[in-house]
């Protein structure tokens, strides 16, 4: 997945205390969208340290935690280990090199995840065979943002374009929202953040 070689060299110093207040935030936003998760398994996929994940564990019945960085995995093992958690799992794998057949989940979410993926419509459609039958991906994510030039990441993402790109994959019931607004949230500048919620 993109820029994992960046991500491996913040991950000792990702958790600052702006990006645990939008963690929670995404992952306040998530809860609302869940649907008697607890009997339920999830993926936080591309989860870095785990900030979102982490908030949502006594949602779940359990959620593994997925990323390209083993840094970042390195960080949510020892999260695990300091907190005696016994629902969570990690994962240290790349899905746009590899392909996992034998994994499965009813939910996936990914947050500020997209945007650094290249190839988005691979990406998804790889995530869509993960999924179980009725299970749901939600993203959050970046509105589209023209003030954001960037070669390494998406500038955001439109919720229509989004929407009707998921559609052909084979999503259902597709519905998205922008929920929160902040000052130099996405590289620098103001941004809006959406989320959206799918099912297979």
């Amino acid at each position: 997945m993109g820029n994992t070689d960046k991500f491996e060299m913040i991950a000792n110093t990702y958790d600052t205390p702006e990006r645990i207040q939008v963690a929670k935030v995404s992952s306040d936003a998530i809860r609302e969208y869940l649907v008697d998760a607890n009997s339920k398994n999830a993926i936080d996929f591309g989860c870095g340290t785990g900030l979102v994940g982490m908030n949502l564990l006594n949602d779940f019945n359990s959620v593994l935690f997925l990323d390209t960085s083993q840094n970042m995995i390195n960080q949510i093992k020892q999260k695990i280990s300091d907190f005696n958690i016994e629902n969570a799992a990690t994962l240290c794998f790349d899905f746009e090199k590899e392909d996992l057949s034998d994994l499965h989940a009813d939910y996936i979410f990914m947050a500020q995840v997209l945007l650094h993926i290249n190839d988005i419509e691979f990406v998804l459609s790889r995530l869509f065979d993960v999924l179980n039958e009725g299970g749901h991906l939600i993203i959050v994510d970046f509105n589209k943002n023209e003030k954001v030039v960037s070669d390494i990441v998406h500038n955001g993402f439109d919720q229509v374009k989004l929407t009707d790109l998921m559609t052909k994959i084979g999503y259902r019931d597709i519905q998205s929202k922008t929920f929160y607004n902040g000052s130099k949230l996405f590289m620098g500048q103001d941004a809006s953040m959406f989320i959206l919620d799918s099912q297979r």
